[in-house]
């Protein structure tokens, strides 16, 4: 992957750019046609932004101490 992001501008963006990616696969995806490997991939996309964010607050709280 890339480097680490640790301003906060970069991190913001790189959330940014994710959810715009799981947007665009969202849109992607004809319901009619949707199966169950699909729904694990949107929920895996979901876990990883939300693990990404954790991270980042995680990596605030530790440098304001």
């Amino acid at each position: 992957m890339g480097s680490p992001v640790h301003d906060k501008n970069s991190q913001v963006n790189f959330l940014k750019q994710r959810l715009n990616m799981f947007l665009d696969v969202l849109e992607a995806i004809d319901p009619e046609e949707a199966d169950l490997d699909d729904i694990d991939n949107l929920i895996k996309m979901i876990d990883e932004l939300e693990n990404k964010c954790k991270e980042f607050n995680n990596r605030e709280v530790s440098e304001s101490v």
